[in-house]
């Protein structure tokens, strides 16, 4: 299990390679309390296919730069919803239509919201 502070350097270092490439929306929540299975997830939109496999190919390259790779990537091919597990991080990379109508927000309201560098949080 991660510290709190490894989890906020990793959520910042996500955040970053996604907003570099102009995800938009992006929040990050403390997941830790309500599953098992990941300490954070990261929600971001993209505006097109082309525009999540670029998110999802920077979190994939600043994970490699520090020595990282992703447990399992889904939905690259498609590009409506990328998922990223990252094992104590899941990354969610949706197009805004797709975001609506799964509202993770909403199905983990009960998370912390997490401030990460140059991001609004819910």
């Amino acid at each position: 299990m991660a510290t709190q502070s490894e989890r906020i350097a990793r959520a910042n270092r996500v955040a970053d390679a996604a907003l570099d490439r102009k995800a938009l929306d992006l929040v990050a929540l403390d997941v830790s309390e309500l599953t098992s299975y990941a300490d954070t997830f990261i929600i971001a939109t993209a505006t097109s296919d082309r525009h999540a496999r670029a998110i999802a190919d920077a979190i994939r390259e600043a994970e490699s730069a520090s020595g990282s790779k992703p447990l399992g990537v889904e939905g690259y091919d498609e590009a409506r919803w990328v998922l990223i597990d990252l094992g104590d991080v899941i990354v969610h990379v949706f197009l805004a239509e797709v975001r609506e109508a799964y509202d993770l927000e909403r199905l983990w309201n009960d998370a912390q919201p997490i401030a990460v560098a140059n991001a609004a949080t819910a």
